[in-house]
């Protein structure tokens, strides 16, 4: 599974490692991504959710069902 958000939509980014000898080589910046399991009153059902450490602060702001309700009007599978 590909290191991404689903509440933020967070993916890795790309650019350069730079050596002393200022030789380039492609790296890859992965959000951290934490798996994480919510209760969700309105299905009476527990969800799992990957979540970077952005996307866990919003959910503790807005609340479990409303940040689920965004995931699903963009498209994601919860």
């Amino acid at each position: 599974m590909s290191a991404h958000c689903m509440s933020t939509g967070a993916r890795p980014g790309f650019g350069n490692r730079v050596s002393r000898s200022h030789r380039r080589t492609s790296r890859r910046f992965d959000p951290n991504v934490q798996s994480k399991r919510y209760r969700l009153p309105v299905e009476g059902r527990h969800v799992r959710l990957r979540l970077s450490t952005k996307g866990i602060r919003t959910v503790d702001v807005v609340g479990v069902e409303a940040a689920v309700a965004r995931m699903r009007a963009r498209g994601v599978r919860v």
